[in-house]
């Protein structure tokens, strides 16, 4: 499958969110959370239709296919890590963090995400003599 852009990844993350929380996803609900037009959507879903990640048919809700919904649960699982690390270990502010990781989400390397994840966990079940996350928190705000 051909690399997708940094909008269809968007897409497809908030496709999952919208099913999560709602139960599904309409072109309006993703065009509103998006902030784009609804033929904008309309346009990316038929892309990710075509790609074989989407099952979508005008007026009818959004469903993945086992491949989309893999790759969406991916998504989202990237950038709840990366939110994690910004938020849990720079004690970045979390709106903040939010936007940076989506923007980081798209261009991090699978080697570098996976270091970060791997760090992520040695720094939250670290013995706390080992790593002061706390002191280095605290320094950053001075």
């Amino acid at each position: 499958m051909d690399e997708l852009t940094k909008s269809l990844e968007d897409y497809l993350e908030m496709i999952l969110m919208l099913q999560k929380e709602h139960g599904s996803a309409r072109v309006t609900d993703i065009a509103k959370r998006l902030n784009v037009k609804k033929p904008a959507v309309t346009n990316a879903l038929k892309i990710l239709s075509d790609k074989g990640l989407v099952e979508y048919f005008p007026y009818k809700e959004v469903q993945f296919t086992r491949k989309g919904k893999e790759l969406a649960e991916n998504l989202l699982d990237k950038h709840k890590i990366i939110t994690r690390f910004f938020t849990d270990v720079l004690d970045i502010e979390f709106s903040v963090a939010e936007d940076d990781a989506c923007k980081v989400e798209h261009v991090i390397s699978e080697g570098t995400f996976n270091r970060l994840e791997a760090f992520l966990k040695f720094v939250l079940e670290s013995d706390k003599n080992c790593i002061d996350i706390e002191k280095f928190k605290k320094d950053c705000k001075n």
